[in-house]
């Protein structure tokens, strides 16, 4: 078994073994049957480790013992291992999520949030401005402001990026508009396009010629885009709560749609 060192430990890696693990198994598979001295031969580990390597790997699953004498080990293909990672993962990843979603009903949550609503310094709405840095965390909180429209969304951006977010979006202005909000969107791009997204979203969308992008909820706050992050760095975008300010970027969205 001949695999350079940078190949070993990107595998190593990415099924999460240690050095020795990755070896055997590696060993294993391009044997396909093989006994604890022939592993330790090709692998070339040493045989008085290769033993619990081994035993470790089957009890990982990423091997089987073939009973007999002797004993040998079979590589389990690597397809299978990824998808039980996989379906691992996934697993945790909703136990975790159901856990969280049942802290809101725990004293200690009810404890924090009225340590935040009632504290010595309690957050003011009006007196916060926030930038914000990487894609999930501006996701999660334009999603979070915009879900708590009570009377008007604007959304300015392009006809591109909607059409990818369209079913998020979708799913969002469905709910905003049982709640009787106001929605009201102006893209940028290609008028196919435009019309795409207007049918798939159900709604009227106006065409403009500025390529910006914000969010005005209740023409009190808004979160517009400062940077566009590429391969060199993360999108950028700024919160404001000021109605003052808003009312600048409500007038220009109004010039530019003819409202």
């Amino acid at each position: 078994m001949i695999l350079a060192p940078a190949l070993i430990n990107r595998i190593k890696d990415h099924f999460n073994l240690n050095l020795y693990e990755t070896k055997v198994w590696l060993a294993l598979l391009s044997k396909g049957v093989a006994s604890v001295g022939e592993v330790a031969s090709i692998s070339r580990v040493p045989r008085s480790r290769t033993y619990d390597v081994l035993e470790g790997l089957e009890k990982k699953g990423f091997a089987i013992i073939r009973m007999g004498k002797p004993v040998k080990y079979i590589g389990v293909k690597p397809q299978m291992i990824l998808e039980r990672i996989k379906n691992d993962i996934r697993k945790e990843a909703e136990e975790r999520v159901n856990h969280l979603s049942k802290i809101k009903e725990t004293e200690e949550f009810m404890k924090l949030d009225e340590l935040y609503k009632e504290g010595i310094n309690p957050v003011k709405n009006e007196e916060i401005s926030a930038s914000l840095r990487g894609k999930t965390n501006i996701s999660n909180f334009l999603k979070e402001i915009i879900n708590n429209t009570k009377k008007e969304l604007i959304v300015c951006t392009n006809a591109e990026e909607m059409r990818v977010k369209s079913k998020l979006f979708a799913q969002t202005f469905a709910a905003l508009k049982k709640s009787n909000v106001k929605i009201k969107v102006a893209l940028s791009g290609e008028t196919s396009l435009i019309k795409d997204v207007e049918n798939q979203l159900d709604i009227k969308i106006k065409k403009i010629e500025i390529d910006s992008k914000f969010f005005i909820i209740d023409r009190k706050e808004i979160f517009f885009y400062v940077s566009k992050g590429g391969d060199d760095g993360d999108d950028i975008a700024i919160w404001l709560n000021s109605p003052f300010f808003v009312e600048s970027f409500v007038s220009m969205f109004e010039k530019a749609t003819g409202e």
